[in-house]
């Protein structure tokens, strides 16, 4: 790739590499990181920020031409996925063994290692964010050798949820269950005032409300019921009579299949299916997570503020995730809604409106997606997550050097 410039998937990033280094073995990743004095890992390029920038004479790298490891282990119920998989063909080869991830996110397409890493997540009050799944994770480190880390493990809590800060993952572990069907249920025009929040947050397995704030309450209501738990009772909203977008109109072709028609695990859980393959996103995303309990008034606080918000606002998404126990997770020690925007994709239009979104979520203790458009200062990100100090130890203590930071990283972890 040397010669073109290499951006992020939405093209709002342009990195300072002139080069995008694709290793082909485990052998010659480990001799381009203990030679490079900075590498960072693109992923599958689905971040909005300049997480990924490696910054100067740094090393920017993909995992993507690896062999693509997918090693199912039916009698332990786990699978070990390579650092460049994405969860599209994860989920294939696992789905053949008869086995299945607990959750997804909204697009398949992401890359598994760079998306625990951020803090991704799927929705459903049971649900921990695509980490909690994570058993063991190998990394190589800066002098090229490769660290093992796993449930017990003292250091495990920082080790999946660790924006790229430790080393290069180059395998993840990950817990499976028996496989099971969901069907997609989708409702129309839920109203703000008066709602329950716990109780439709609870209705199915994984929910998802979707507004563009140009009016009052929720113009869809995606519901993913696993056909093993009961048929949702939903009588605040009406039935959808097409097939819907969570983008008021947009075509819904390549979204994953409604009215209620049972399919595999995978086919259900994330919005869009996976044989849609998006080269490029004319789009920014911002997204909060704060305590479950905080809600209704969070969304109350959003909805005063929405004369401001609609005009550069695609969609908004509102979510649950069950707390996780990984430091940096935006789920860590409590159980969560996140509030995903995304927006036009105009910088310029669209920072002072995060602002604005930060300003009005600020009493309900947000995190920022670590992947996401933010601007909440280094120093408050720190109050809000209790085991920063100890990440900044494990960081040290496996990159002495700083080899694997970056200027992102570098504010997060306070210096």
């Amino acid at each position: 790739m040397t010669g073109t410039a290499v951006t992020n998937w939405a093209g709002n990033i342009t990195y300072t590499a002139k080069e995008l280094h694709r290793p082909h073995s485990l052998d010659a990743l480990r001799t381009l990181v203990a030679d490079s004095a900075r590498v960072r890992v693109l992923g599958s390029g689905h971040s909005f920020n300049e997480i990924a920038e490696p910054g100067g004479e740094g090393v920017l790298l993909s995992l993507d031409a690896l062999p693509p490891l997918v090693e199912v282990d039916t009698a332990a119920r786990t699978v070990r996925v390579g650092g460049g998989v994405r969860y599209a063909e994860l989920a294939r080869q696992v789905h053949r063994h008869g086995l299945a991830l607990p959750n997804m996110a909204s697009l398949p397409h992401i890359s598994v290692a760079g998306s625990v890493a951020t803090g991704t997540h799927g929705s459903g009050v049971t649900n921990g964010s695509l980490a909690s799944a994570v058993r063991e994770v190998e990394l190589v480190t800066a002098d090229g050798s490769t660290v093992v880390i796993g449930r017990g493990d003292e250091r495990f809590g920082g080790a999946v949820t660790s924006l790229g800060a430790l080393g290069v993952v180059t395998s993840l572990t990950l817990g499976l269950e028996p496989g099971y069907e969901v069907e997609q249920h989708v409702f129309t025009e839920l109203p703000l005032a008066g709602l329950d929040y716990e109780t439709v947050a609870a209705t199915a397995y994984s929910v998802s409300l979707f507004t563009d704030w140009r009016a009052p309450g929720f113009r869809q209501v995606w519901l993913k019921r696993r056909t093993d738990q009961p048929l949702p009772d939903f009588p605040w909203a009406a039935p959808a009579t097409e097939k819907m977008h969570p983008v008021p109109g947009m075509p819904a072709v390549n979204c994953t299949e409604q009215f209620g028609v049972p399919g595999p695990w995978h086919e259900r859980l994330p919005h869009f299916r996976a044989e849609f393959t998006p080269s490029s996103g004319a789009e920014l995303q911002s997204e909060y997570l704060m305590p479950r309990r905080y809600a209704l008034d969070a969304l109350r606080a959003l909805e005063a503020i929405a004369s401001t918000v609609a005009p550069v606002l695609q969609t908004c998404e509102v979510r649950t995730v069950a707390a996780d126990e990984q430091w940096l997770s935006p789920s860590y020690g409590r159980d969560t809604v996140a509030v995903h925007f995304t927006w036009v994709e105009d910088t310029e239009a669209v920072l002072p409106v995060v602002r604005r979104v930060e300003e009005a979520l600020d009493a309900f203790e947000p995190r920022p997606h670590w992947g996401k458009v933010f601007t909440t200062p280094a120093q408050e990100l720190g109050g809000r997550y209790p085991r920063l100090a100890g990440f900044r130890e494990l960081a040290r203590a496996l990159d002495p050097a700083g080899k694997f930071t970056n200027a992102f990283v570098r504010e997060v972890l306070g210096g």
